[in-house]
């Protein structure tokens, strides 16, 4: 998500469920963060918004500060990261993530197994769950699901609508656009109500994995039909505002919807019927407040209970002033794009130059949290075909300088997009590390022109849309543990913001997500990322620490690394 450590992989078998998860191991997280020195009664009303109680465990309410407002609230038509937190909430997918971690684990599906051929994939349902309509969640359901994505026509096919079932299936049934017909979506049949197969056109061998995106939940074959949730044509201003999409979501997780007041917030209470571990909380707020420093304060006034993308200034007054400071696993890379439509920057002695002349620490230390380690290729350290060995840059300003004499550009001057009034999990203060990059840039005699856009709507539209822009910074949040989520987003085919065409490297990682199996991947993927080391398409920087606060109240809640984080087993102290 442009917009969020590994330990031994799960088998298929594993039992590992959200539902299930003990809150006292989560608050263990919680406690080891920061020692708390007592309770204390949350300073905002607790009661929910009809003045009652609720029908939660009695735990009042649970206020959290969103940067954003979600697009809409069926997570199949969304690729926003702020959807996708409430979505979290009140849908679940038949593979889930093991907690703390990016890696996948049976949550609707208690397991799995596939075939050798990476083809065929049959999923063993969990028994006895019913989506909050009352409308019973088997087999028959999930193929409903699958099936919907893959019969999507019109709009809907657009990768602004169906973005993530478009990159991970790349196609649907029909398609005017001959590069979205078929894909690798074979169909799905339902030998039982407590079993699903799935069959490929073709392997992906990050099938499972993919399957833990939001996007990909089980929602109600009753209430999309009844509600209409396919007909995306609805509003002039977004065809995503079906009425099911906007008043009626409805899936299996702990929360149901209650309001949704656009611009201001969302409101969810607990699932009466839920399946799994009972939310501790009468109600939950995600309240958007887009200000970084609004965030702050509203916690600091105790008008929130916590928020995320903390900058990284104000983490030691907020642990000074008594408040949780809890890091994310890091699962993101920040990095400094090179456009090869200017020329200067397609001779490679000239990316190198700017590789060499980059010290990374120093970047950290001036712009990124505390815990940031420099990076050395464009995937974190816990994706599988992550290569120690890959070809590296350290820092050199003499060998960059001559470089740049070798290439003719001694006296070079390029333009530096970076973002303004944004801060995002790989980026948390752009201004300051375009700063620090800078600075580095000049001192080897690169003239940089500075070139500042907000990141809504200009930033990306600048950087993605044309060719117009030069050396950017930008980056990316994984969504699931596989490296074709982060190599085939970047580099998977020709772009206006990298600016080059590398057959090889296309072809490469498009036959690296068609191996059937993990252990296959590795070895290609690793590969392949010492092969983008040497093509030097830009300079990974980091993997920044994303940091969330909450007020010292807050207990059991677990930062996961793909934002994986359901509310059930937060509770509010009230003494």
């Amino acid at each position: 998500m442009r917009a969020l450590r590994r330990p031994a992989r799960p088998g298929p078998g594993s039992t590992a469920r959200r539902g299930q998860r003990l809150l006292g191991a989560a608050a263990a997280v919680v406690a080891a963060a920061v020692a708390l020195t007592g309770c204390a009664q949350s300073e905002r009303d607790t009661a929910t918004s009809d003045g009652s109680s609720g029908s939660g465990g009695g735990g009042g309410t649970f206020v959290f500060a969103a940067s954003s407002d979600p697009v809409m609230l069926d997570p199949a038509f969304a690729s926003d990261g702020e959807t996708f937190r409430v979505a979290r909430q009140m849908f679940e997918g038949l593979v889930g993530t093991q907690p703390g971690t990016a890696d996948p684990a049976p949550l609707l599906a208690e397991k799995w197994t596939g075939s050798a051929d990476g083809l065929t994939w049959t999923f063993d349902l969990k028994q006895g769950v019913k989506f909050s309509d009352g409308t019973d969640f088997n087999g028959e359901a999930v193929c409903a699901n699958f099936d919907r994505w893959y019969n999507w026509t019109g709009v809907n096919q657009s990768g602004n609508i169906s973005y993530y079932y478009g990159s991970i299936f790349k196609g649907f049934k029909a398609s005017e656009d001959p590069t979205k017909q078929g894909g690798i979506y074979g169909g799905c049949t339902a030998p039982s109500a407590s079993q699903a197969v799935v069959t490929l056109t073709q392997p992906f061998a990050g099938f499972v994995q993919a399957l833990s995106l939001p996007a990909f939940s089980m929602q109600s074959p009753t209430a999309m039909e009844k509600y209409d949730a396919d007909n995306t044509g609805g509003t002039e201003d977004d065809p995503r505002f079906s009425s099911y999409a906007t008043e009626h979501p409805t899936g299996t997780g702990p929360f149901v919807f209650e309001s949704w007041e656009r611009g201001q917030e969302v409101r969810l209470k607990p699932n009466p019927t839920y399946w799994g571990e009972k939310p501790k909380v009468d109600e939950v707020i995600i309240r958007t407040i887009a200000d970084g420093n609004a965030r702050l304060q509203a916690l600091q006034a105790g008008d929130i209970d916590g928020y995320d993308l903390v900058a990284p200034g104000d983490i030691e007054g907020l642990k000074s002033g008594g408040f949780q400071v809890l890091n994310r696993p890091a699962f993101n890379i920040l990095y400094l794009g090179f456009n090869q439509a200017n020329p200067a920057l397609a001779d490679v002695r000239v990316r190198q130059a700017i590789s060499y002349a980059i010290d990374k620490d120093a970047v950290i230390s001036q712009s990124l949290p505390e815990g940031s380690k420099p990076a050395i290729e464009f995937i974190p350290d816990t994706v599988a075909g992550y290569n120690p060995n890959v070809t590296t840059y350290p820092y050199d300003p003499a060998k960059a300088k001559q470089l740049l004499a070798e290439a003719g550009q001694s006296n070079l001057t390029l333009d530096f997009n970076y973002p303004t009034d944004v801060s995002r999990p790989y980026m948390p203060a752009p201004e300051a590390t375009f700063t620090a990059i800078q600075s580095q840039l000049q001192a080897v005699g690169i003239t940089v022109n500075p070139v500042a856009n907000k990141w809504s709507p200009d930033y990306l539209d600048k950087i993605q849309g044309g060719s117009d822009h030069g050396i950017h910074l930008l980056g990316w949040t994984g969504d699931y543990n596989d490296p074709d989520n982060f190599l085939g987003v970047f580099f998977g085919q020709k772009s206006n913001e990298w600016g080059f065409d590398n057959p090889q490297l296309f072809q490469a990682l498009t036959a690296a997500r068609g191996l059937p199996t993990r252990d296959e991947q590795v070895p290609a993927y690793q590969a392949i990322n010492e092969q983008i080391a040497q093509f030097v398409p830009g300079v990974p920087i980091s993997s920044p620490v994303p940091s969330l606060a909450f007020s010292k109240a807050v207990q059991g809640y677990q930062p996961s690394p793909v934002q994986d984080e359901v509310w059930n087993t937060i509770s509010i102290a009230t003494s």
